[in-house]
């Protein structure tokens, strides 16, 4: 069962203007990142998380984001398996980001 807790698009901007320590992870592919992208991310497209989750940081909050926040979830929930304590997925992706935080952010 999935116990991924679900972070909205409000939480995260609060979270990012309280400058609460956060990785940002993109798990969307190349062409996706070069079309739009929350500043500071880490981009590791979907597919290459098991051979490259070493890059990521213990002790620090995830947040995994992809288009529309279903692979991202597979994503999370794949890095809380691999032993990942605090992990959370954007609710509705970069999409929802688009729309409810970031206005001027292209769509796809």
């Amino acid at each position: 069962m999935n116990n991924i807790p679900q972070l909205t698009p409000a939480e995260l901007h609060q979270w990012l203007h309280e400058n609460k320590p956060v990785l940002l992870l993109d798990v969307r592919e190349d062409e996706e990142v070069e079309y739009c992208a929350l500043p500071g991310h880490i981009h590791i497209p979907m597919n290459l998380i098991p051979l490259r989750q070493n890059e990521l940081p213990d002790g620090t909050p995830i947040v995994v984001y992809c288009h529309h926040g279903i692979r991202s979830l597979y994503a999370a929930m794949y890095l809380s398996e691999a032993g990942f304590d605090d992990v959370y997925n954007l609710q509705g992706g970069i999409d929802a980001w688009a729309q409810e935080i970031d206005t001027a952010m292209p769509r796809y």
